[in-house]
């Protein structure tokens, strides 16, 4: 049996997998039509073999998968679950626990800023996946037995991803690295949009107070609508007719009516035109704000392209991918202050790069190129002393 489509069947599944120490899980889905993603097929993979839930099977229930997903005894092992966290979220209110990532794990041992799924299998599991079903309609029925090899693919591949990953993190002492990243992923919030800050994704330069209170208001409205609706924010309003909309702020429906590419329904026009109106008359002190532009002093450049070039070796030398150390705000923070409050100076972070990086400032540390490689050299302690004065 390779595609369950009860209740009955995904309960025997489930209930086999007792004691198991982890399953394997991945997910397809459909998105291009909707607001929220239509779950079409759940791979599961356990020792006994791989199958795949029907979830669009009619009269199937997936009570039997949750329950799965937060039972405490069983590591739930997925590849970049992002997207696959905001569906169980989303449709089961709770998200899988325990976690693993295997594409974290691999940043954290060495395999690049985000390696892809199709590269890992290669290299980690010395299998070649068959992506010739990777942009078939999930949602359509019935499924060839072709896409349903494809899907329980993956879920087969990651389980000899994970055991080499989990052996590698453990020889090397790096579990707890994957766990303390993994904690920032099973926040619920990060899973449930607030639609009054859905304005900060449309990147704008004005930071005038009267605009981001339109732009704010405008784009709460199209998320409860894409939402209510459950179809894609762009077939509600698009980017750009939206920001254009908020550059007029019409007052009336009739000027709004007079705007060129917009198409709306009179009581929706009717709304947006009240929501304008009160974000205009909105007190300055009660608008929303961009976050303060951070300016680096003067000259600090020449430091920060210093910490860019030590975080590389660091990357290099402990074999983690550079992205997960510190990012550029990161090392402009660290460049302007010592106690920066950023993760690059905390935990793992601090003691494979944060502290070469303010032994850095304080001239303690020095970089020299030495033919093709660039090496990094303690300073005598009376030339770092003068460097620091």
């Amino acid at each position: 049996m390779s595609l369950i489509n009860t209740t009955a069947e995904l309960e025997r599944f489930v209930a086999d997998l007792a004691g198991q120490p982890y399953v394997t899980i991945d997910t397809e889905f459909m998105r291009d039509r909707t607001y929220y993603a239509q779950l079409c097929l759940v791979q599961l993979g356990g020792a006994q073999g791989a199958i795949a839930v029907d979830t669009l099977a009619e009269g199937l229930h997936l009570e039997p998968l949750y329950q799965l997903l937060t039972d405490e005894r069983i590591l739930k092992v997925f590849h970049a679950p992002r997207q696959d966290l905001e569906i169980f979220q989303q449709m089961a209110g709770r998200l899988p626990r325990p976690l693993f990532d295997t594409q974290l794990a691999a940043m954290v041992l060495g395999f690049g800023d985000e390696i892809g799924y199709e590269a890992l299998v290669r290299e980690v599991a010395g299998a070649n996946l068959d992506k010739s079903a990777r942009f078939t309609d999930w949602s359509r029925r019935p499924l060839s037995t072709k896409q349903i090899d494809y899907a329980l693919g993956d879920v087969v591949h990651l389980r000899v991803i994970y055991e080499k990953f989990s052996r590698s993190l453990a020889e090397r002492g790096r579990s707890g690295w994957v766990d303390e990243e993994l904690a920032a992923l099973l926040e619920p919030r990060l899973y449930e949009p607030e639609p009054d800050d859905m304005w900060r994704r449309l990147k704008v330069k004005t930071r005038d107070p009267r605009f981001l209170a339109v732009l704010q208001g405008v784009a709460a409205w199209r998320e409860r609508e894409a939402q209510r609706k459950d179809l894609p924010r762009n077939r509600i309003l698009r980017d750009d007719v939206l920001l254009d909309l908020v550059v007029h702020r019409p007052r009336s429906v009739p000027a709004l009516k007079e705007l060129k590419r917009l198409q709306l329904d009179n009581r929706s026009a009717e709304t947006i035109v009240a929501i304008v109106n009160e974000a205009v008359d909105l007190p300055p002190e009660r608008c929303p704000q961009l976050p303060p532009v951070q300016r680096l002093p003067k000259g600090i450049g020449p430091l920060v392209d210093l910490l860019k070039v030590l975080l590389r070796l660091a990357s290099e030398r402990h074999d983690v991918a550079q992205r997960l150390i510190a990012t550029t705000s990161d090392l402009e923070q660290i460049a302007a202050d010592d106690d920066a409050d950023v993760p690059a100076l905390k935990g793992w972070r601090r003691e494979v790069f944060g502290e070469e990086a303010l032994a850095l400032k304080r001239g303690e540390l020095a970089l020299r190129a030495r033919g093709k490689r660039v090496e990094v050299l303690m300073t005598p302690p009376e030339r770092a002393a003068k460097l620091g004065s």
